[in-house]
């Protein structure tokens, strides 16, 4: 977990569910989606109270989106990442990041037991700039 190999691995896949996406250009969880998107990513936000957000289809769980997903991007309280862990299992995400402060022990064994790559307590605008420079 949190490793350079880790991170690697994780920034070579392209469709990116970002959990908690807002519509506010202010929050992180937007600007890192959209830094990700500039940067060639795919971004797939998951938000259950917007149809749509930056412009890009808003689904209201990671089990509604139609499309493959490599990484679940977890912008949410620590206490409610075990289901979206469990929901990233089911529909067969490569590696589960969790953002700064999103701490949950119980949902990152859940997913590394479950063959993912798993990011804890870390950024990934702030990794991916570092990676490339």
């Amino acid at each position: 977990m949190n490793t350079i190999n880790t991170f690697q691995k994780i920034f070579k896949f392209k469709n990116i569910a970002v959990v908690g996406m807002s519509p506010k250009p202010e929050r992180p969880s937007h600007y890192v989606s959209m830094y990700m998107q500039e940067n060639g990513y795919n971004i797939i936000p998951v938000n259950p109270g917007h149809d749509e957000i930056a412009g890009l289809t808003s689904y209201p769980s990671l089990l509604d989106i139609p499309d493959q997903v490599d990484v679940v991007d977890v912008f949410r309280r620590p206490e409610h990442v075990v289901p979206i862990a469990e929901a990233a299992i089911e529909i067969g995400a490569k590696a589960l990041w969790l953002q700064d402060h999103v701490i949950n022990e119980e949902a990152a064994k859940l997913a590394e037991d479950s063959g993912l790559l798993v990011v804890m307590n870390d950024c990934m605008l702030r990794q991916h700039r570092r990676m490339q420079s």
